[in-house]
C-alpha cells in the first residue's frame, strides 16, 4: 500500500513538473491576442513576429520532457507577440500622421495667401 501512494505521489509530481506554467502561457496567450487585435496580421513585419510568437506558443505547449524548455519558448513567444504589437501600433500611427501631413499640406494649398 505504501508502494502505491509513493507511485501516485510520484506521477503527481511529474505531471506538474512536465507542464508549461500555466500564468506564463496566459501571458503569452494575451500577448498574441493583443498583436491580433491590434492589425498585426495587416502589417507584413508584424504579421511575420506574429507567426513566430503562435508557432513558438504551440511548441511550449506541446513540450511534455522539459519544463525549462517550455518556459523559455514562452518567453520567447511573448517577445515576439509583444514585438508584432508595437510593430502594428507603429505603422498605424505612421498611418495616422500621414493622414494628418497629407490634410493639413491639402488645407494650406486652397488657402488663399
Amino acid at each position: 500500500m505504501r508502494n502505491v501512494f509513493l507511485a501516485l505521489g510520484i506521477v503527481g509530481a511529474l505531471g506538474c513538473a512536465t507542464s508549461p506554467p500555466v500564468a506564463q502561457q496566459e501571458q503569452s496567450s494575451a500577448s498574441i491576442r493583443a498583436a491580433e487585435e491590434v492589425g498585426a496580421t495587416h502589417v507584413p513585419q508584424a504579421a511575420l513576429h506574429l507567426q513566430l510568437a503562435k508557432e513558438e506558443f504551440a511548441a511550449a505547449r506541446a513540450e511534455r520532457s522539459d519544463k525549462d524548455r517550455a518556459g523559455r519558448l514562452l518567453a520567447r513567444a511573448q517577445a515576439d507577440a509583444d514585438l508584432a504589437l508595437a510593430l502594428a501600433r507603429t505603422d498605424a500611427e505612421r498611418s495616422e500622421a500621414q493622414t494628418a501631413v497629407d490634410q493639413l499640406n491639402h488645407f494650406n494649398l486652397s488657402v488663399p495667401q
